[in-house]
């Protein structure tokens, strides 16, 4: 993001009320500039396409398209397009399902406004951002995992500098096709090395392996913990 430009936000979202009042609260924010409002997850979809804001704040609960396939959608035909999810629910499964659609974010709609700002300003410089609780949930998760398997060696150690920086470009929510043009490689060389990253971490999904770079600190997750 160059010094001095505002963010450019799309507000999905089918409940105006809710809409209007995120809006009025993003419109506080100097640097940040709500550019389009869709009450539809096609809409959404749509508009990314048109607009190409940096970042579209998502509801899960979508009439038309619901909110994790308009993410995948957006992640898929807008590379330079960051997701958030804004959601009443906070279940784990809805958490992976969206990271596995591309999402780079993911908040509570208890949120307060101050959260939400921050977590678009982080997603826009291609990190991760969570809920606290969630953040907190994902850590403990992991720890666990490690604990587990019992790992004596750092967990990048394990993979190549070329399957470390694949890594990173799938945990920042780059599909195969951006991920081979900004490697100079093959979209099935980036498939290999998917496969390959699966194969060594013991991971399954990709919401796995985004979740093992945030632990390894190949990304970023950036949250206020202090905050509940």
């Amino acid at each position: 993001m160059e010094q001095g430009k505002r963010i450019k936000v799309l507000l999905a979202e089918d409940h105006c009320i809710v809409r209007e009042g995120v809006r009025e609260l993003l419109g506080l924010e100097a640097d940040i500039e709500v550019v389009g409002e869709a009450a539809t997850g096609r809409a959404a979809v749509e508009m990314a396409g048109q607009l190409r804001p940096d970042v579209v704040v998502m509801d899960i609960a979508m009439p038309q398209l619901n909110g994790m396939e308009a993410t995948r959608r957006i992640a898929a035909e807008s590379s330079g397009t960051k997701v958030i999810i804004l959601s009443a629910h906070s279940d784990d499964a809805y958490v992976e399902q969206c990271v596995a659609m591309g999402a780079m974010g993911f908040l509570v709609k208890q949120s307060s406004a101050q959260i939400l700002s921050e977590a678009i300003r982080e997603v826009v410089k291609g990190n991760t951002f969570f809920s606290p609780a969630i953040a907190k949930k994902i850590h403990h998760q992991q720890q666990l995992v490690l604990e587990r398997k019992g790992r004596k060696t750092a967990m990048t150690d394990l993979l190549t500098p070329r399957e470390t920086e694949v890594l990173q470009l799938i945990a920042e929510g780059a599909a195969n096709k951006l991920i081979a043009s900004d490697l100079g490689i093959s979209v099935k060389t980036v498939e290999k090395h998917r496969s390959k990253l699966m194969q060594k971490l013991d991971i399954h999904d990709t919401a796995g392996l985004v979740r093992y770079a945030i632990a390894a600190g190949v990304i970023e997750c950036n949250v206020q913990l202090t905050i509940e």
